[in-house]
């Protein structure tokens, strides 16, 4: 199992007191809500703060934490209690009175093996033998709309035995590509009783014909005519979330771009939109669009593209 540093989870340090450690977790008890941040990841994030906070706010047990954490670990290192930890400790901690704050009693391998003791045995034995299924990994695939606005994607996984399973999963508005989506209770099945593991699903996001991300950044090309640059015009430009028009300043060249505040990729901080100019020559195919540019080229006769 994987050592988990408490400290860093709620952003404090180690000599941090009760009020400031209760203020941390406050604050991002509230950020990261189920019931108010959607965003993938952050139920996860929400139990590691209870976690941290059910360890922290307790005298007892955050003197027993500090004590394994006195041996140099960092958090994600590979971890396993010292010997005769259970017996150092007594017959456990008192869960009479657990919750953290709305987290309940989900807590990690890591934090029961340091404080699992009575509640571990109160489970009795007949779940000793009880093992969580594998997890599984996968990855599933979204266009941008569906990744800017949300939506739901059919995903189609092939078991062990040769079958299909079928699952509709949701695509939380603002997602990225790399950020992964827990389905839990969809993994393994778990043997002797134990609970089934989840399906840990990493999104990518299809190219898009119009658009292109740079993280919560959209970068659009729009092309405009050699007469709208140089004069400047009000042009519809399309978004994600629908066309807006554009004011293109007089004197525009190739390659300029413009911002669009908040019409990137949703989130805690919406990203922009950039626009990048192309000017696009028409053809001249008859003699009278041959003479306007004549008459074009005789207007400029110090225009040198190249200088």
């Amino acid at each position: 199992m994987e050592f988990k540093d408490y400290y860093d989870a709620l952003g404090v340090k180690p000599e941090a007191t009760d009020a400031e450690i209760k203020a941390a977790y406050r604050k991002l008890a509230r950020k990261y809500h189920p019931d108010k941040n959607k965003e993938a990841g952050a139920e996860e994030k929400f139990k590691t703060i209870n976690e941290a906070n059910e360890v922290l706010k307790d005298p007892e047990k955050r003197s027993a934490y500090d004590q394994v954490r006195a041996g140099g670990y960092r958090s994600g290192e590979q971890f396993r209690p010292p010997p005769g930890w259970g017996q150092q400790q007594g017959q456990g901690f008192d869960f009479g009175n657990m919750g953290g704050g709305g987290g309940g009693g989900d807590f990690s391998d890591f934090f029961e093996s340091l404080f699992g003791g009575r509640a571990a045995g109160a489970r009795g034995q007949a779940q000793s033998h009880a093992r969580r299924g594998r997890d599984i990994q996968a990855r599933i695939d979204t266009d941008l709309h569906t990744a800017y606005h949300g939506g739901k994607t059919r995903l189609v996984l092939n078991d062990s035995a040769g079958g299909e399973r079928v699952l509709e999963v949701k695509i939380p508005a603002g997602i990225q590509a790399g950020q992964v989506i827990r389905l839990a209770g969809q993994g393994h099945a778990g043997s002797g009783g134990g609970p089934s593991g989840d399906l840990l699903l990493e999104v990518g996001i299809r190219d898009d014909a119009r658009f292109r991300l740079e993280g919560r950044t959209v970068l659009h090309t729009l092309p405009i005519s050699p007469w709208e640059a140089a004069l400047g015009a009000s042009v519809p430009v399309p978004t994600l979330g629908g066309h807006v028009d554009l004011r293109i300043p007089a004197g525009s060249q190739s390659g300029r771009k413009l911002r669009l505040k908040g019409r990137g990729m949703p989130g805690s901080e919406p990203g922009d939109q950039i626009v990048v100019l192309e000017i696009r020559v028409p053809v001249a195919d008859t003699h009278e669009e041959k003479a306007a540019f004549e008459e074009l080229k005789d207007a400029f006769p110090d225009f040198d593209p190249r200088r």
